[in-house]
């Protein structure tokens, strides 16, 4: 009796255990230099699994915006855009796996990426269909702002770039709609920073992932301000490219990340 007791105590324990919000180290505001020389080392150690992560988005990018073009619907493109940012970190969630192997001395493929998923399956399986739902959230509520500037007619696909940048009315439009999206992207990487890589790397549930990132965003607000700035910039680079950057920025961004996570979450 006394042996299952303490057997039952035991048990009751260790998932008390897991479900403990780790210890969040503060970390000073160059680190995010250092977690990019790290996520380079990552994607030269395997360029070929991090370039075709890459060139999959870049294509399914372009097959995104052929795609809209074709049935008048270009204006959708540049809300979606956006809303990658909200979705970025569950599409990473691969090359993170090939970061953590990478951490442990061991080789990464793109067997050991996609299979990453299988990986605390439930759980990175309810934070993605969270993004995708805030991403359908995103493009609403930028179709309602867009409705408000443009009166339900958007412009020609031939005349899209100079109506929304280089008119008045298109430069409000890009202001509102920048203000909201930050807000909502803000609070999506908050969320996301280090709770996706968490839940990767341990068995731990949903609710505690997200509690360690906020904690771990709030205490480290300053830095992880800086490394937003960060993915912001080369996100936009990789766009600026029509796409072609991304299939370097992303697995950098990713790899990157990973060791963000490693950085300031702890046992």
């Amino acid at each position: 009796m006394t042996y299952a007791h303490n057997k039952a105590n035991g048990s009751h324990a260790g998932s008390s255990h897991a479900s403990a919000v780790p210890h969040i180290r503060s970390v000073s505001l160059d680190r995010p230099w250092a977690w990019l020389s790290a996520g380079w080392d990552d994607f030269s150690r395997a360029p070929m699994v991090s370039l075709s992560y890459g060139i999959a988005l870049v294509a399914v990018s372009y097959m995104l915006v052929l795609g809209l073009s074709s049935v008048g619907l270009f204006y959708l493109v540049l809300p979606l855009v956006a809303g990658f940012m909200l979705v970025g970190p569950i599409v990473a969630v691969g090359l993170y796996e090939v970061s953590r192997l990478h951490g442990e001395g061991r080789p990464a493929g793109l067997s050991d990426a996609f299979g990453a998923y299988a990986r605390n399956a439930g759980q990175i399986a309810g934070i993605g269909l969270a993004l995708m739902l805030m991403l359908l959230f995103w493009v609403r509520v930028a179709l309602l702002v867009f409705a408000l500037f443009f009166s339900y007619q958007p412009p020609t696909l031939e005349g899209f770039v100079n109506t929304v940048f280089f008119t008045e009315q298109g430069i409000m439009f890009l202001i509102v709609g920048s203000a909201i999206g930050g807000v909502i992207a803000s609070a999506v990487f908050a969320v996301t920073a280090l709770s996706i890589p968490m839940l990767l790397d341990r068995d731990t549930d949903l609710f505690t992932a997200i509690t360690t990132s906020i904690t771990g965003v709030m205490k480290n607000w300053k830095t992880m301000a800086g490394w937003a700035g960060l993915i912001v910039l080369f996100t936009a680079a990789g766009l600026a490219t029509a796409f072609i950057g991304l299939a370097l920025a992303l697995p950098l961004i990713a790899h990157a990340s990973w060791h963000a996570y490693k950085d300031i979450v702890g046992d």
